[in-house]
């Protein structure tokens, strides 16, 4: 599959993720009336998994990780995790300079995912799904 293909689907599976992580954020923060630094501790995971899902079916289905679908996810989640603290440090630093955001925690979210895309897309493409994929 083409790159700029593959980049197009992933960035499906980032839109995907930012209305997970940032539609969950902001029900626990106006709902449950969570903490907006808490509320992203859970959001999170979960985004990262609804992006995998998306991934792993859509943007690298020609690309096999070479992992079983447990094992896969681990992989996924552990590589995403170093996107996450980018993400997350620049939800944070959000936060920090615009106390307003601190009730909209989507707004915070949308900056941090911007800035961990192209990473988690590169991490994604170049270390996890690398290889053809074989037989299912």
């Amino acid at each position: 599959m083409k790159l700029s293909r593959q980049f197009f689907l992933f960035t499906i599976g980032g839109v995907i993720g930012f209305v997970v992580d940032a539609g969950l954020a902001q029900a626990l923060v106006s709902w449950c009336e969570w903490n907006a630094y808490y509320a992203r501790l859970v959001s999170i995971p979960v985004a990262a998994t609804a992006t995998w899902l998306w991934n792993r079916q859509q943007t690298f289905k020609n690309n096999g990780s070479g992992r079983g679908l447990f094992s896969e996810w681990l992989h996924w989640m552990a590589l995403m995790g170093v996107g996450a603290l980018v993400n997350y440090g620049t939800y944070a630093a959000l936060l920090m300079a615009f106390p307003m955001l601190h009730h909209w925690p989507a707004l915070a979210t949308a900056g941090g995912s911007f800035v961990a895309a192209v990473f988690n897309f590169s991490t994604a493409r170049l270390m996890l799904f690398k290889g053809a994929k074989t037989s299912v």
